[in-house]
C-alpha cells in the first residue's frame, strides 16, 4: 500500500505512524487496497456459487505481505500477491493480483490487475481507501462536490437524501454515494484540490471522516459492502481471465 504522498512540500495523504508500525492494527492512513471485498460482509461471512468463506471488513489484501516484482527508477514499482492456503481459507479461489504504482509529477497512478488462476469462475470486488490530509480545523472549508442525490448513511444505517454540501464537521461522516454521477471525485482543501479518477467499474464512492482527526477519506469502490453475498456489481473472471482497473490520485493547485 502507499503510505505517504507529498507534493510541493506538503502532505497529500494522512498517516497514523503508530498504526503502520504495529502489525496487530489496521493501518489508519495511506491508501489501503480493499480486495476481494470492500466493506463488511454480513456476519463477516459469504456464500457464493456453492462456496463460502469468512473475511473481516475490507478483505485481506491490505494485511498481507506483497512481493516486489519490478521497479523502474524511483518513480514506479509493481507488487504481487498470489493466493495461498491462508487466502483460500477466507476466499476459496485462486488468483494473482498485481499493483503497479507510478508517480509522474503530482499524479499517482495505481493499476490493479487481477488474474483468475483457478479452474472455476471467480467473483470479486475492489476498492481503495485513501486517507487525505485535512486538518480538523480546516474541515469547515473543505468540500466534496457531487451530483449524488441519495446515499447510504453507514452511521444511522439508513438511506438518506443528499442535498447541498456534505458536512465534514460532524462527529462521523460515513456516506456511501449511490449516484455520484462521475468517474472522478474531488476533495477541495482550500488552497488546492485532490482529484481521484477511476475507471467506469468504480461506481460506488464513499466519504468517511471522524471529528478530531486530520483526514478525509474519498474512496472509489467497484461494489457496495456485502457484494459477495448480494452479487450486486461483482466482477467475475473466467478461468485464465484477467482484468485491469485503474485509479489516479492527483494534486491540483490551479
Amino acid at each position: 500500500m502507499v503510505t505517504r504522498f507529498e507534493a510541493f512540500g506538503a502532505p497529500v495523504m494522512f498517516l497514523d505512524v503508530a498504526s503502520l508500525v504495529d502489525e496487530t492494527k489496521n493501518v489508519r492512513g495511506g491508501n489501503p487496497v480493499l480486495f476481494p471485498s470492500p466493506g463488511p460482509l454480513a456476519g463477516d461471512r459469504f456464500t457464493r456459487d456453492g462456496r463460502s468463506g469468512s473475511m473481516k471488513q475490507h478483505g485481506f489484501a491490505r494485511q498481507r505481505a506483497w512481493s516486489v516484482v519490478d521497479t523502474k527508477g524511483e518513480s514506479e514499482v509493481t507488487l504481487e500477491l498470489a493466493s495461498d492456503d491462508a487466502t483460500r481459507a477466507q476466499y476459496p479461489w485462486d488468483f494473482v493480483a498485481t499493483l503497479r504504482y507510478a508517480l509522474a509529477g503530482t499524479t499517482l497512478t495505481i493499476e490493479t490487475r487481477i488474474e483468475n488462476t483457478g479452474k472455476d469462475a471467480m467473483p470479486f470486488a475492489l476498492g481503495f481507501h485513501p486517507y487525505f490530509y485535512v486538518p480538523d480545523a480546516d474541515k469547515p472549508r473543505a468540500r466534496i462536490p457531487t451530483a449524488a442525490t441519495r446515499a447510504f448513511d453507514n452511521v444511522t444505517k439508513k438511506v438518506i437524501d443528499v442535498s447541498g454540501p456534505i458536512d465534514l464537521t460532524v462527529k462521523e461522516v460515513d456516506l456511501h454515494l449511490f449516484d455520484h454521477g462521475s468517474t472522478s471525485a474531488t476533495l477541495e482543501r482550500g488552497s488546492d484540490r485532490i482529484v481521484v479518477g477511476a475507471g467506469p467499474e468504480f461506481g460506488r464512492w464513499v466519504v468517511w471522516t471522524l471529528a478530531g482527526k486530520d483526514f478525509v477519506c474519498l474512496e472509489p469502490w467497484t461494489a457496495a459492502a456485502d457484494a459477495l453475498n448480494t452479487g450486486e456489481k461483482l466482477i467475475e473472471l473466467a478461468p485464465g481471465e484477467a482484468k485491469s482497473l485503474t485509479v489516479t490520485i492527483g494534486l491540483d493547485r490551479g
